[in-house]
């Protein structure tokens, strides 16, 4: 069994929901499991649970964001589920992360951007998950980011506190590239009162992290465990 786990996307300013991020994960030994890999998980089983997921979702919220790599991205079963999502749920947007997985390799950056560029004229957003860690650096993220709408920076991917001038000055940078691109940029966990008090001192509005809400299952029948 496969479902989606939802985490609020908080705006500190207003101090409200402005979106949830779906994670999905599936049941096993008697718990709840985020798999491995995304590209694990059939593209059938995604494009299903999406739907029904959306269904609910509907006109609840401004924003749904969903994490697929690229070698899902041109997946035909999935691009329509994510199409046939968007269409449920307009007037609100869908947003795709895009992640980095192994697997990825092969896909040029032409058949990237062009798939993307299909699902914008829908109306659909795109984020780029992970910038500033691994290897989302700016050289490797420019070429995407004409086609962006968000920027996300992921303080669960570093190894060093965001009490760290080092980590407040990496997140300054790419909180100044997202005002300058004209993007949405969102801090991403977040698990103190503290930390959230520095991401205000920061001015950053758009948050998500344990200490806005944990992700918790979209259940999408009664007997789903918990």
């Amino acid at each position: 069994m496969h479902r989606y786990f939802i985490q609020p996307q908080v705006n500190g300013a207003t101090n409200t929901i402005f979106g949830y991020e779906l994670l999905m994960k599936h049941f096993e030994n008697q718990q709840w499991r985020p798999p491995r890999f995304f590209a694990d998980i059939p593209a059938t089983v995604i494009a299903d649970t999406l739907i029904r997921t959306t269904q609910k979702l509907a006109l609840k919220i401004g924003t749904v964001s969903i994490n697929l790599n690229r070698t899902q991205l041109l997946n035909p079963a999935i691009v329509d589920a994510v199409i046939t999502a968007q269409d449920q749920l307009r007037p609100l947007r869908l947003t795709i992360e895009l992640t980095e997985e192994p697997g990825d390799d092969d896909i040029s950056l032409d058949q990237l951007m062009a798939q993307l560029n299909k699902l914008l004229v829908r109306g659909i957003e795109l984020s780029l998950d992970d910038v500033g860690s691994g290897i989302n650096q700016r050289k490797q993220v420019e070429p995407l980011l004409p086609l962006a709408s968000e920027l996300k920076f992921a303080l669960q991917n570093l190894t060093i506190p965001l009490t760290d001038v080092r980590v407040q000055n990496q997140v300054k940078t790419w909180h100044q590239l997202a005002i300058q691109r004209h993007c949405r940029f969102i801090l991403e966990g977040i698990e103190t009162a503290q930390e959230a008090q520095l991401v205000d001192d920061l001015g950053i509005a758009l948050r998500q992290g344990y200490y806005y809400g944990r992700p918790h299952i979209l259940k999408l029948a009664p007997a789903d465990p918990q």
